[in-house]
């Protein structure tokens, strides 16, 4: 199981790793971009399609995340693992409690307030997918 759990993990945090930085680089900025009459639209058809995409990344890699931290036998110290699913935990806590609700204000229309709020504080969630991927790649290479 650990090691299903670790594969599970570095298929699901990494392609969230460079999907992250491809919505912090390109898609959120771009969304100052779109015209005021096309914009919910486009927020709508963004929200329902990026869903299909990062959702089961998501939820595959918190079970991974948590299958590693509880088995018995893994390359590194349980506190590790428990620390690397706290980091997954925390990128659910970021997505629900204040991506989602920025974009609840954008569905109704662009709002520069809470265009900015969302960019600014989706770099936490960049960060915490970035040292996820990276921690699992230090793991992997460790042997």
């Amino acid at each position: 199981m650990s090691r299903f759990a670790l594969l599970l993990q570095l298929g699901t945090t990494l392609p969230l790793v460079g999907l992250i930085w491809l919505v912090q680089v390109v898609a959120y900025p771009l969304f100052a971009h779109v015209g005021a009459g096309e914009f919910p639209g486009y927020h709508a058809a963004h929200s329902r399609l990026i869903t299909f995409v990062v959702a089961p990344l998501m939820l595959g890699e918190l079970v991974g995340a948590f299958a590693w931290a509880l088995s018995a036998e893994r390359p590194v110290s349980p506190a590790l693992a428990w620390l690397g699913a706290g980091v997954a935990a925390a990128t659910w806590l970021l997505t629900m409690f204040v991506s989602v609700p920025q974009h609840n204000v954008l569905s109704g229309g662009f709002e520069a307030r809470a265009h900015e709020v969302l960019v600014f504080t989706n770099w936490f969630r960049t960060a915490a997918w970035t040292a996820r991927g990276a921690f699992l790649l230090w793991v992997v290479g460790r042997g």
